[in-house]
């Protein structure tokens, strides 16, 4: 019984181990994550950004943060965990039988000691003299148990020997459960039996039947399978941004947006309001108006056309038409669309070709769309005014179409040209000629100060050789620096019309423009530089073992990588296969998914030469081509020597070369020949 009540006491300390080993890492997990944030949350302080909300923090917002389901369900578990230790504190402690401290005698007391202690005792708590229940307990269990234990001789040996009046007692194993559920009469050995049966079979069953289910809907990105494949099966090498549109509008995420017959009204004045937007034929609008009204008697029975005109709305900055449940939808696309932007931009430089190349003109489409999704500029306003349109002027705060106008009619047609300026000339332009105010002009002197600017050093090379030949295995080393004004690394872009905070990304890509191919690509983040550094350490190390250099030249090159990425630039190490032989003049670009016109390329001529014997790396194809004259005995000699050999290098000659060389030979074993007959016949003339 005693342990039994051991076993019970014990079952609210294993229930608060148990808890803590879970919500303890997971808590500071949390925290660990709030902080990263905090760090990273370096957002634009213009007066558009501040005055869309999206980073204020007011009480109202941080509440609605906090109270998130995982975060309430965590503070139920601690204020279960809290209560568990006030439990513990309070509860009374395990009573350890200790006869000389119950009869109130010191350990080693004597015989005649004892007998008075134990009558003293027995006055006070005997059930003659005592009528109390307690009191009759406390006795029978432990005063009269104890004075046994001390006066028979060898109980008493045994106690002082082994703690334990019986003598020597074996190792026992108890379980922490409350004392109901260890009483198998009854109805609980069945409730101790579910336990069991609940915690050690269904819960890991359901766990992993969830998981299972989750993992086969969504991929590692957290986006779903359906939609990876649509995009992959709909991809096309010549898409252009307003095509990748119907691509991305195909997410099945965004096919489970619910459509509502009560907003047919709106999209269709919503329509109205984009078409000029859509992929209409400008020569016959209204034919096309026309047949698309034919195909979409109803908007609200096709949810992919709702997504598009509401991406529409969000794109030409007019909602005013949108009921509250579409600026909800609304709001909704836009929070899938950096993640599925994401997955449309993997998928355009998947491995397509028979080299293992992606698609070169899709990818750029797809980095530009995500550019206008998140700066909300229409992908019309890139096709106005050349080049990159009007689109990086209109993501400038207070910068309208009729601003633009007035800046170009000055020759200042680009970002470029205005960024170029310096910020007395920037505030006398905007300031007399566009009409902005002072105050308006600084904001835009805070954007410009945030637009990253981007450098490339680029170049290919194959490891511990001279030149690159057919089928090598080339290195790509590039470094991309990055440079702001406000000297800034990694911070959240300008964009106040998105609704949700997004980070910087950046695409590299190794490009053949004249194929339409993507030999190369990685993503890039300036957010995360402790990441980068391990990163970019550990493959410096591994191509400088690979290059043979010693223990203190790859600990001076890993250091200046780090001073380099600490000071706002990233490495970009790759390998690819060589290709044919010719001469290919590449493009290495750093497109960015959230600025408009920041992006930068660079061009790269590579040289690859034929494939070659061993020792003639580097030489290439036209010591190939002068092949040297026969030269009588001497070169026949070094070509048997050669032919005895028999061992072909890495670098062999190609089937044809070796067919040409065994055509020769007879005809050098018949010059041989001729020879010898000839100097034969000379010596016996001599003769």
């Amino acid at each position: 019984m005693a342990a039994l009540d051991e076993n019970s006491s014990l079952f609210p300390i294993f229930i608060l181990t148990m808890m803590a080993l879970s919500v303890v890492p997971y808590t500071l997990l949390k925290f660990s994550r709030a902080a990263t944030k905090k760090t990273r949350s370096n957002s634009c302080e213009c007066s558009v950004c501040i005055k869309s909300g999206k980073y204020k923090k007011s009480l109202t917002k941080k509440v609605s943060n906090l109270s998130t389901c995982s975060n309430l369900i965590l503070l139920l578990l601690w204020i279960i965990m809290v209560f568990l230790v006030y439990y513990i504190r309070n509860m009374s402690e395990i009573q350890v039988f200790e006869p000389f401290s119950i009869l109130g005698l010191e350990p080693g007391a004597s015989e005649s000691q004892i007998k008075k202690a134990y009558r003293r005792l027995s006055v006070q708590y005997h059930p003659d003299k005592n009528p109390d229940p307690e009191a009759n307990k406390y006795f029978v269990e432990y005063i009269a148990k104890a004075y046994q234990a001390l006066t028979d001789p060898v109980s008493r040996e045994n106690f002082e020997k082994y703690g334990h009046p019986d003598g020597r007692q074996g190792f026992q194993i108890g379980i922490a459960l409350p004392q109901f559920l260890l009483n198998i009469n009854g109805t609980s050995s069945g409730i101790l039996l579910s336990l069991i049966v609940g915690v050690c079979i269904l819960l890991p069953l359901v766990t992993a039947v969830i998981y299972l289910s989750r993992s086969s809907k969504y991929s590692g990105n957290n986006v779903m399978r359906e939609t990876l494949s649509a995009y992959y099966s709909l991809m096309k090498p010549s898409l252009v941004p307003s095509k990748l549109m119907d691509v991305f509008i195909k997410a099945a995420e965004y096919m489970e947006i619910p459509v509502r017959r009560v907003d047919d009204e709106s999209l269709q004045k919503l329509f109205l309001l984009v078409k000029s937007e859509l992929n209409f034929d400008g020569k016959n609008i209204k034919q096309e108006q026309a047949k698309f009204w034919k195909q979409h008697p109803a908007l609200v029975k096709c949810s992919s056309l709702q997504t598009q005109l509401l991406i529409q709305a969000h794109l030409t900055r007019d909602s005013a038409a949108l009921s509250p449940t579409l600026e909800a939808d609304k709001k909704r696309i836009m929070q899938l669309a950096p993640r599925l932007l994401e997955e449309l931009i993997k998928m355009t430089i998947i491995p397509r070709t028979s080299q293992g190349h992606g698609w070169l003109r899709p990818a750029i489409g797809a980095v530009e769309l995500s550019q206008c999704i998140i700066q909300a500029v229409p992908l019309s306003a890139r096709k106005a005014g050349g080049g990159s349109g009007i689109a990086p002027l209109l993501q400038l705060p207070h910068f309208t179409e009729a601003v633009i106008k007035k800046i170009v009619q000055k020759k200042v047609c680009t970002i470029e040209e205005l960024r170029d300026m310096t910020p007395q000339e920037r505030s006398e332009l905007l300031s007399q000629s566009a009409g902005i105010s002072q105050a308006e002009a600084e904001d835009v002197e805070r954007v410009l100060e945030m637009m990253p600017r981007l450098t490339i050093e680029a170049k290919c090379e194959t490891e511990g050789e001279e030149g690159i030949q057919e089928g090598d295995i080339v290195t790509i080393h590039a470094w991309i620096n990055l440079n702001r004004p406000n000297g800034l690394i990694g911070t959240l872009p300008h964009a106040p019309h998105f609704p949700f905070p997004k980070d910087e990304s950046f695409w590299f890509l190794l490009v053949d423009s004249n194929s339409n191919t993507v030999w190369f690509s990685q993503k890039i983040s300036f957010m995360e530089e402790a990441a980068a550094i391990t990163v970019a350490s550990k493959a410096i190390e591994e191509t400088m073992e690979v290059s043979g250099a010693s223990t203190k030249e790859t600990s001076a090159a890993v250091k200046e990588a780090v001073e380099k990425m600490k000071s706002g630039s990233r490495l970009v190490l790759g390998k690819l296969q060589a290709p044919a032989k010719g001469t290919y003049i590449l493009t290495c670009h750093c497109l960015c998914d959230s600025w408009i016109g920041c992006d930068a390329k660079t061009t790269l001529k590579v040289k690859i030469l034929k494939r070659t014997r061993a020792g003639t790396r580097g030489r290439g194809a036209v010591e190939e081509e002068e092949t040297p004259e026969d030269n009588g005995i001497e070169e026949d000699e070094e070509d048997e020597e050669e032919g005895s050999s028999g061992i072909q290098s890495e670098y062999s000659e190609d089937e044809e070369d070796r067919q040409e060389s065994k055509s020769t030979a007879p005809s050098r074993s018949k010059r041989r020949k001729d020879q010898n007959s000839e100097s034969d016949g000379s010596d016996s003339d001599e003769d």
